[in-house]
């Protein structure tokens, strides 16, 4: 691992360390703040910042986790572990927002009495809080501080909307209705956003083709090298979203020299250091070698 890396590594883990404080702190006094001054709304937002948490807790053990190095149980490295982190969070957010949503619904049903003041300076602490840690986040090149970062402006937004409906509230006799209508848009908003991410994240873990890799120009990139005839069993898909394997077989013409199998594999490694790559196998066959894995159904 090099110096920059490394160092990387621990900026980024010292950033989610203090935004996972942060959050779960808030998000604490925010549980018993949202009972006392009875608003919906304030309890919705911290249901979300607790999968938040439990998010930016995960993101923390797993940056610290994800710096173990290969080994016999995991032969690729543990950086696949972030995504059960995401499936762990996006079930909890799940499971509480359909709290939110039914509580929500009684609530509209049978209005009662919110404090509109108490909710205003929750709503100043909220965005001062939150924005502060997403602030922390905001330049992160990991994959898990950039989620994480997503997860703290979304929180922000819906700070910013407490603060107009506490002050609506607050000159407006009979608008006990806004807190759990507010409550129903900042929920389904997460659960938009949730649902969103669960499917990126089972995308990886049945092992798709990333986002940003397109396999057909990748092989038609290959198949213009010199001395390449055809391409078969060529397989692309992602550890946690951000580093991605490539595996193929490369079947030649013309080679015959150990030396022009060395020339064919340093020009296809040429091609695939243009790509986010992190890991990637490539078998060169011989003209007239017979390949067993060849009855294989190209891809579309």
């Amino acid at each position: 691992m090099s110096h920059n890396h490394s160092h990387h590594h621990h900026h980024s883990g010292k950033n989610i360390k203090v935004a996972f404080f942060l959050n779960l702190g808030f998000t604490v006094l925010e549980i018993i703040g949202g009972f006392y001054v009875n608003s919906v709304a304030i309890i919705s937002d911290a249901l979300h910042d607790l999968g938040d948490s439990l998010s930016l807790g995960i993101a923390w053990y797993l940056n610290e986790h994800s710096r173990k190095k290969p080994d016999n149980k995991f032969t690729f490295g543990y950086s696949r572990f972030s995504l059960l982190g995401a499936l762990i969070n996006s079930i909890v957010l799940i499971a509480g927002s359909i709290y939110v949503v039914s509580e929500a619904i009684n609530r509209l049903m049978h209005p009662e009495a919110t404090d509109a003041r108490g909710m205003l300076i929750f709503a100043i602490i909220g965005i001062a809080v939150n924005g502060y840690a997403a602030f922390r986040l905001s330049g992160g090149k990991s994959l898990n501080e950039r989620v994480v970062s997503w997860h703290l402006v979304e929180d922000v937004l819906g700070w910013v909307a407490v603060l107009i409906v506490s002050i609506v509230m607050m000159f407006t006799e009979n608008a006990s209705f806004l807190d759990p209508a507010l409550s129903l848009a900042i929920t389904l908003f997460i659960l938009y956003n949730v649902v969103k991410r669960l499917k990126e994240t089972m995308q990886i873990m049945l092992q798709g083709t990333p986002y940003d890799i397109r396999p057909d120009e990748i092989e038609k990139e290959i198949l213009q090298v010199g001395n390449v005839k055809s391409m078969h069993h060529m397989h692309v898909w992602s550890l946690e979203g951000e580093h991605h394997v490539f595996t193929a077989h490369v079947k030649t013409y013309g080679v015959a020299t150990f030396n022009e199998v060395l020339e064919v594999k340093k020009n296809v490694k040429q091609v695939l250091k243009k790509y986010p790559f992190s890991h990637y196998t490539i078998e060169i066959e011989l003209d007239n070698e017979v390949c067993e894995l060849l009855d294989e159904k190209p891809l579309k």
